[in-house]
């Protein structure tokens, strides 16, 4: 539904002491409401004599965090990549298990990153790419093999069922006999035409030019026999290659995924994107030279003309290519935009063009943050998984294939809002298909036969996510926060009885990755004032974990940061709570006389949670945050509607509607410290970035009387000119929906700004065009307004990179903070 409403005016809020998180195994199979624990605030007993010089600068002095760590081969001991300086490298770090650490020197490289690697069937062998060569690993010793030392980058690894290694080269797959050394090329994928034969002569002039001209009609027929013979030596001689599998010249490979076995080739391409859309481009004011350089960027959702997607299956033993019917997909027919028109033209009448219904198109299903190919093929047998989407965003499927071409839907996804990009991890355990699905609301896990019966493995409100199935197949090892929605924690699932026992009890942030041998669980945790570490554990979780790395710096370690309170607000506007973490000024007392101000921050990304229990990546607005607690302000850091971490239902609150639901919750939020936190309701502030600056944009707009200043940092000011990503999943396109877009771009709202307003903008931004707050701007000074001001960033791109504009940015935040919200 669109909204236009004016917020309540007075919201009745009362704020619930809730249970503390038990400490047995959660009953995830529950669909009751889990418990949810309010985590207090700790504060600091003195002033920590915070400055924004020491908080913007380079983050070296706090630390950096382990990064892209793993297992070594044999469980002995993990690795780590960690920055020498914000601008420069990664430097490899070994760690054992008792905490001691070494940097392997760089010729020793090779023997660590084996991480993406394959195990053949025996587990005796591993192979694995490093430096875009391939490797083998005798798993019993340690010994390393190199394969190949080429230029030609090698992906996609794999042993098949008659023990060869198939690898990906470029756009060539290779199998490799160990036995004998012998290299067989399986398949050579091209994006151009097809040979043909001689083109026969075509108009009167060309047809007498050989009829009278010999030598012309010599050449001709030798043209056609080189022709014919070619294809029939191709074809007869047992030595030749297979012959090339050809897309034609206007598409591009999208993705190509190899059978167990080798003889069969799944393949997903499209028309050849640069041949689609423009691009747009970005201008560049500070060179090495003094001139003005242009770089290309992406095109706006509007621009966006996604091309279908085909497939295709290739024996490579026949040669036979079959093109995959994807309209046999369930739900391919649905008018899924009926609702849309109608409510357009209700608004706009003959002002709308309503686009006809059209045939639905697919695209490759990616998870945005990655671990999962679109294609995945049974570990013995010729038949392969996929996952799909349709480019409206309403429906995912997951899809069996055969070795005949035949499309089975296994499982489809429909969702009248969007469908989510995360929370779609599938896969193959034993010969049944295990799958993530929001279907109830939540990310639950399923098991499913081939073509049978579907049993829901973990269910429940929570986001079940990170699944790893143990090498034997009897548990799935997964991340999910059943007790507390900010609170994450490891577990694992019997597949035969359903049986879960919660790993991990830390009350923050946990990941894990599951060592090689099955017995031990290395975590990755945070709690809100510590950034992460690495941790070690036994995978059935009968040993209490401990800390391994140790990369926080002295310095950052003697202050004592506040623990801001983590609390759910009960909603004027929905069933589910609003969640936020609180930081209360130093010396804090909720009776006296004289109320606090209040600073709100609200994330970036949209579909983000940051009240939750670990380490956030606003890090710096983290220690900001305590500054201004030092400097008496209530500070409330909130998890709107459209945030993760919270449900189906809280993410899709947005759809056709952005910057209503969330503005709503902000003023829950003030409404929420006017009630519990002593703030002067009319001296309260917001800021934030990117999302964050769009709805500092929408509250100012639409909301006048909610804050008293705002801060809008790499702000979107018209979705229209975002990308297609992610604005069609929420606003479908600008053609389809175009009310929509007016509704929830700050652009069309601009008259509403009474109070003062600061833009922060970097130049070099090819996420949120410079081109959106230049556009805004123009619009408020037509229509005459006063109190904005907009700070530019030459040479900054959407997540600044200098310390130096780290600091004037919110030297102006701060600034601004400070003349209107203090008496």
């Amino acid at each position: 539904m669109i909204r236009h409403s004016t917020l309540r005016n007075s919201i009745a809020v009362s704020f619930v002491l809730l249970t503390a998180c038990a400490q047995t195994s959660p009953d995830v199979s529950s669909a009751a409401t889990p418990s949810v624990a309010t985590i207090p605030a700790q504060q600091p007993a003195n002033s920590q004599g915070l400055t924004l010089q020491q908080i913007m600068a380079d983050p070296k002095w706090i630390g950096f965090a382990p990064h892209a760590s793993h297992w070594h081969w044999d469980s002995s001991a993990v690795y780590y990549d960690q920055k020498v300086s914000e601008q420069t490298y990664y430097q490899r770090v070994k760690l054992d298990l008792q905490g001691n650490t070494e940097t392997p020197a760089i010729e020793q490289r090779y023997q660590t990153d084996m991480e993406d690697g394959v195990n053949s069937a025996d587990g005796k062998l591993r192979a694995y790419v490093f430096g875009d060569n391939l490797f083998l690993a005798d798993l019993t010793n340690g010994e390393v093999t190199q394969l190949t030392r080429s230029s030609d980058k090698v992906s996609q690894p794999q042993f098949l069922t008659d023990g060869r290694i198939a690898f990906r080269q470029n756009d060539l797959f290779m199998a490799l006999d160990l036995a004998t050394g012998i290299r067989q090329q399986l398949a050579d994928i091209r994006e151009e035409d097809s040979p043909k034969p001689p083109a026969k002569p075509e108009g009167f002039v060309a047809e007498e030019q050989h009829k009278l001209i010999e030598w012309i009609a010599n050449k001709q027929k030798r043209a056609e026999r080189r022709f014919d013979t070619d294809q029939e030596w191709q074809q007869k001689d047992p030595s030749a290659t297979a012959e090339p599998i050809y897309l034609g010249k206007e598409h591009e490979l999208l993705s190509a995924r190899l059978s167990p076995t080798g003889r069969f080739l799944l393949l997903a391409y499209a028309e050849d994107r640069d041949e689609r859309a423009d691009s747009d481009i970005m201008p560049n004011y500070i060179t090495h030279d003094g001139t003005i350089e242009t770089q290309s960027v992406r095109p706006r959702v509007a621009d966006s003309d996604p091309a279908p997607l085909q497939m295709m299956l290739v024996d490579n033993q026949t040669g036979g290519m079959t093109i995959l019917d994807l309209s046999v997909l369930p739900g391919m027919d649905d008018d899924v935009f009926k609702a849309v028109r109608a409510a357009n033209k209700k608004a706009y009448g003959d002002a709308y063009d309503a686009p006809e219904p059209y045939e639905r198109q697919l695209q490759l299903m990616e998870n945005w943050g990655g671990g999962y190919p679109s294609i995945i093929w049974h570990p013995s047998k010729d038949i392969a998984l996929m996952m799909v989407e349709a480019v409206d965003n309403k429906d995912r499927w997951i899809a069996s294939v055969d070795e005949s071409g035949v499309i089975k839907s296994q499982h489809r996804l429909h969702d009248d809002a969007w469908v989510n990009y995360s929370f779609n991890e599938y896969g193959w355990l034993g010969d049944d298909i295990y799958y993530l699905s929001e279907q109830m609301g939540y990310s639950n896990l399923y098991l499913k036969t081939l073509n049978g019966k579907t049993r829901k493995l973990v269910g429940g409100q929570q986001e079940v996510q990170s699944l790893t199935v143990s090498d034997d197949g009897a548990y799935i090892y997964y991340v999910a926060n059943p007790a507390h929605p900010g609170i994450y924690d490891v577990f694992r699932v019997a597949t035969d009885s359903g049986e879960v026992t919660q790993l991990t009890d830390l009350n923050g942030m946990t990941s894990y990755l599951l060592s090689p041998d099955g017995e031990q669980l290395l975590l990755t945790y945070s709690n809100t004032t510590s950034p992460q570490e690495l941790w070690v554990t036994k995978a059935d979780g009968n040993e209490q974990p401990r800390q391994l790395s140790n990369t926080v710096n002295a310095e950052f370690k003697a202050i004592e940061w506040q623990q801001p309170e983590i609390i759910a607000m009960p909603s004027a506007h929905d069933d589910l709570p609003v969640y936020a973490r609180v930081f209360y000024p130093q010396g804090y007392d909720a009776s006296r006389a004289e109320q606090y101000p209040a600073v709100m921050f609200v994330h970036g990304a949209g579909y983000l949670q940051n009240a939750h229990a670990g380490w956030s990546g606003y890090f710096r607005e983290f220690m900001f945050h305590n500054l201004l607690a030092e400097q008496g302000y209530v500070v409330m850091d909130i998890d709107y509607r459209g945030s993760k971490g919270y449900g189906r239902d809280v993410r899709t609150a947005i759809y056709r509607n952005m910057g209503y639901p969330e503005v709503e919750d902000m003023a829950t939020g003030v409404q929420w410290m006017a009630t519990n936190a002593n703030v002067d309701a009319q001296r309260v502030g917001v800021y934030g970035g990117s999302y964050g600056g769009f709805l500092t944009f929408m509250a100012l707009f639409n909301e006048p009387d909610l804050f008293a200043a705002g801060a809008a940092l790499r702000p979107v000011s018209d979705w229209a000119h975002y990308n297609a990503p992610y604005t069609s999943n929420i606003l479908n396109t600008p053609e389809v929906d175009p009310q929509a877009y007016r509704v929830s771009s700050p652009i069309y709202h601009a008259e509403g700004l009474t109070k003062p307003l600061l833009i922060n903008a970097p130049m070099l931004d090819n996420n949120v065009f410079f081109q959106d707050v230049v556009r805004l701007v123009q619009r408020l000074i037509e229509l005459e307004k006063d109190d904005f001001e907009t700070a530019i960033f030459p040479v900054e791109p959407h997540s600044f990179k200098e310390p130096s504009s780290w600091l004037d940015e919110y030297k102006r935040i701060h600034k601004l903070f400070e003349q209107n919200l203090k008496p």
